[in-house]
């Protein structure tokens, strides 16, 4: 792939897989166009030891920034996974110890790095001043922010009109956030739509404390497997560490509909090659084909050429060929007890499955699989 020119590269920052940018995309662009060197970061409560191909967007915008030069940040919030961020919750999150956090950021960075080069990135962890402040600082902090703010957020509200409990550290939250991009003298705050309340908070904190504007650049969603904003809760990721084969698989059995949003937001092509592929799907070119070269790109960049041969191999053999493994098993179920069982279930007392999300989402796979073989081999696609 050639390496793109900074003029490309500053493009796919503020354009590709950007659901919103604040204050405005132009003025974004100007600054980036500048030449000034910019404060970069991205947080993450590393509240658990899987990270999946959606959380790769915010993670190329980091290398791109960091390949035109510019201060990035990888911040550990440490400090703030203690209180836990419930902004895309509808309930508080359990609280972790710093050494399940530690445990849970080894194993992220590890994952991280198929995009991220960590040695060119500072890693910082937020308790390194959040656990400084005192008293009398916090309340100093929060005279810059308003309650009906906090509460009148559509989840929190929600929260509040079920009569469920909205812990006090949880309006503090986006308090602290603000504080760590004040402290960090942030120019750019990268996160997902969910975070805007949050980064916002860096934003008012800059301008009141500093007079300077900073920018929030708020990334797309990447589809999951079942359609739905791709999850750890929802179990409906494509996971950095599932094997060349899974995600291949997986690939492979999701809507022709998010056919371009994975090649947007999952790929790393140059845009022109990716409208290339999106004139062929409009052109009317069986999806089929195409999504097999999609999923075989998302191979390649993650695990290498040779892997994604292999698994575009396996995939031929053991679901268009229909020429399963030696080592699979097999069971049978009769046909009139088909309304009785609970097929995930059934799924994991097989061996099958590790548990039932994982089952859905095998049964997810072979359903669309089974849609996409159907087309392939009907009348109108061999005319």
């Amino acid at each position: 792939m050639e390496n793109k020119t900074d003029r490309e590269k500053i493009e796919d920052v503020s354009t590709r897989g950007v659901a919103n940018i604040i204050p405005g995309k132009e003025e974004l662009r100007k600054v980036l166009e500048s030449g000034r060197k910019l404060n970069i970061f991205l947080g993450i409560d590393p509240t658990s030891t899987k990270i999946h191909l959606g959380h790769a967007v915010p993670l190329r915008r980091l290398q791109l920034l960091v390949d035109l030069g510019h201060n990035v940040t990888f911040l550990i919030g440490d400090f703030t996974a203690l209180i836990g961020d419930t902004s895309d919750k509808e309930s508080e999150r359990p609280v972790l110890t710093y050494e399940q956090i530690e445990e849970n950021f080894s194993s992220y960075k590890r994952q991280a790095s198929k995009f991220l080069d960590f040695s060119k990135v500072r890693v910082v962890h937020n308790s390194e001043w959040l656990d400084k402040l005192t008293f009398g600082e916090i309340i100093k902090l929060c005279r810059h922010f308003s309650l009906n703010d906090f509460i009148s957020r559509e989840l929190i509200k929600k929260r509040l009109t079920e009569g469920k409990s909205v812990s006090l550290p949880e309006v503090l939250y986006p308090v602290m956030q603000g504080y760590d991009s004040w402290f960090m003298d942030t120019d750019i705050q990268l996160g997902g739509t969910d975070q805007v309340f949050n980064m916002q908070a860096g934003r008012t904190l800059q301008k009141n404390l500093r007079g300077k504007e900073s920018f929030i650049i708020e990334n797309a969603f990447l589809p999951g497997t079942d359609g739905r904003k791709m999850s750890k809760t929802w179990g409906n990721g494509i996971w950095l560490e599932d094997s060349p084969e899974d995600v291949y698989g997986k690939v492979m059995s999701v809507n022709d509909a998010v056919i371009n949003d994975y090649f947007v937001l999952g790929t790393s092509l140059p845009m022109t090659e990716v409208e290339t592929f999106a004139k062929r799907l409009s052109d009317g070119e069986n999806p089929m084909i195409i999504k097999k070269e999609l999923a075989s790109i998302i191979v390649t960049e993650m695990y290498g050429e040779k892997e994604a041969d292999g698994a575009a191999e396996h995939f031929q053999t053991t679901v268009v060929d229909k020429k399963p493994m030696e080592s699979v098993s097999t069971h049978a179920i009769s046909f009139s007890s088909l309304p009785t069982i609970n097929l995930p279930s059934q799924l994991v007392s097989w061996g099958t499955a590790d548990s039932n999300s994982e089952a859905k989402r095998y049964i997810l796979m072979i359903c669309g699989l089974t849609h996409h073989l159907l087309r392939l081999n009907s009348p109108a696609r061999r005319i």
